[in-house]
């Protein structure tokens, strides 16, 4: 059954760029002139994603408003003239199916995404893909389209891994892969001499029926949290294969201030580089 549902956990509350999201979420910020949920949106709309189930908080109208329609404005600019920007509006709107539910308490990244368990399939698998990770792969396969393949092509659960620097380790979870790309274990922000490989796990993967049904049986750590990591874990113990998949292109940590400053200057480059190598040589 080919992958047509795309779970995107995205009901935090964004501390860490506060005050910028006191008062509208961290998925709406800006990279250029696109706010970050839709980039993550539109990759998976390019890799055959159908249906997107948004994950939502109270504080997250924002972003079912910036997939809605929105007839004040399109009236406006039709009236106006202004018919590129009217296109693009309204394309918005129509990328794909919109389905959106409240996580009522922030229990966990594996909390969120139960609460999506009653949209999928009994045997249908689903990308998950959280807000922060946005993948470049100019002129090849996007990230959702890299896991797919792995999926199809092996029928087992994925998770996207990144190449790291091992002073790194302390930020991410580390995989262990086997020379099947097999991922053996799991070792959640290691210290550099612990980490048992340099591949830092990015917050996109594909979860079979398998790993839904060890995530409803698993139980909160001791922070009252579920995490995903850990019906990972569960599977992998009870002898499950787990894929690891190694990213292609250039990814940019938008959950990091300076992520997101990068990852700004870079589409900005990419749309209009003369003009944005003017602005930055005054900075220099």
């Amino acid at each position: 059954m080919k992958i047509k549902k795309a779970i995107l956990p995205v009901a935090g509350l964004g501390t860490r760029f506060l005050p910028a999201t006191k008062a509208q979420p961290k998925e709406m910020l800006p990279v250029f002139d696109t706010p970050v949920i839709e980039f993550i949106v539109r990759e998976a709309v390019e890799a055959g994603i159908e249906d997107i189930i948004i994950i939502t908080g109270r504080e997250k109208r924002a972003l079912e408003n910036h997939f809605d329609s929105n007839f004040e404005l399109e009236f406006a600019l039709e009236g106006r003239g202004k018919t590129e920007a009217l296109k693009m509006v309204r394309s918005i709107t129509h990328l794909a199916n919109f389905v959106y539910v409240r996580q009522p308490e922030p229990l966990g990244d594996g909390h969120a995404i139960l609460c999506a368990k009653d949209l999928i399939g009994e045997n249908e698998s689903v990308v998950v893909l959280f807000g922060d990770d946005l993948v470049d792969n100019e002129g090849g396969r996007n990230a959702v389209q890299q896991l797919i393949d792995v999926y199809e092509a092996t029928g087992k659960p994925v998770a996207f891994l990144e190449k790291i620097d091992r002073s790194q380790t302390k930020k991410y979870g580390i995989a262990k892969l086997n020379d099947s790309n097999s991922i053996e274990a799991f070792v959640e922000k290691p210290d550099p001499k612990d980490a048992p490989s340099d591949l830092g796990v990015v917050g996109k993967y594909v979860i079979t029926p398998a790993i839904l049904q060890i995530l409803a049986q698993t139980s909160p750590g001791q922070d009252g949290e579920l995490r995903l990591a850990d019906a990972f874990t569960a599977y992998i113990n009870r002898g499950g294969d787990l894929k690891g998949k190694v990213l292609e292109g250039t990814r940019f940590d938008t959950g990091d201030k300076l992520g997101l400053l990068r990852a700004t200057i870079h589409y900005a480059l990419k749309k209009d580089e003369k003009a944005v190598k003017e602005v930055l040589k005054g900075f220099y």
